[in-house]
C-alpha cells in the first residue's frame, strides 16, 4: 500500500481511463461493421487498412481497460503504460476522425477524455501518490 493516500483525482483518472478504453473498443467495433460500406472502405484505401485500423483501436482499448486497475494501486508502471497508450489513443482517434468523418464526434470525445486523463495523471498530487 502506498504511504500517500490515493487522491480522488487518481480514482477519477482510472475511471476516465476505463471509459477511454471502452470508447476505443466501441469505435473500433463500429468501424469493423463498416467493411460492407464501399465509401468507408474507399476512404481507408481498402478493406485491409480499415480492418487493421479497427483492430488496432480495439486492442488499444482492451489493454487500457486491463491496465486501469494498476492506477488504483499506485503502480508507476501502469501510469507510464497508460500514458503511452493514451498518446497512441489520441493519435488513433485523430486518424479515425479524419479518415471516417461520419464517426468523428465519438473520436473527438475520446481525444478529450485522453487529454484529461494525461493532465490528471501527471498532476502534483498524483506524482506524490505514484512516488510513494
Amino acid at each position: 500500500m502506498n504511504a500517500v493516500g490515493r487522491p480522488g483525482g487518481v480514482t477519477f483518472i482510472a475511471v476516465l481511463t476505463w471509459i477511454s478504453g471502452l470508447l476505443d473498443v466501441i469505435g473500433g467495433t463500429i468501424l469493423l461493421f463498416q467493411t460492407s460500406v464501399a465509401a468507408t472502405v474507399e476512404e481507408f484505401g481498402g478493406a485491409s487498412q480499415l480492418i487493421a485500423s479497427a483492430i488496432i483501436s480495439i486492442l488499444i482499448g482492451v489493454v487500457v481497460i486491463a491496465v486501469a486497475g494498476g492506477l488504483l494501486r499506485g503502480s508507476a508502471g501502469a501510469r507510464m503504460f497508460i500514458t503511452i497508450l493514451q498518446v497512441l489513443s489520441i493519435a488513433s482517434s485523430i486518424f479515425l476522425a479524419i479518415a471516417y468523418p461520419a464517426g468523428a464526434i465519438g473520436e473527438y470525445f475520446s481525444i478529450v477524455i485522453s487529454v484529461i486523463v494525461l493532465a490528471f495523471l501527471w498532476s502534483g498530487r498524483a506524482n506524490a501518490f505514484f512516488r510513494s
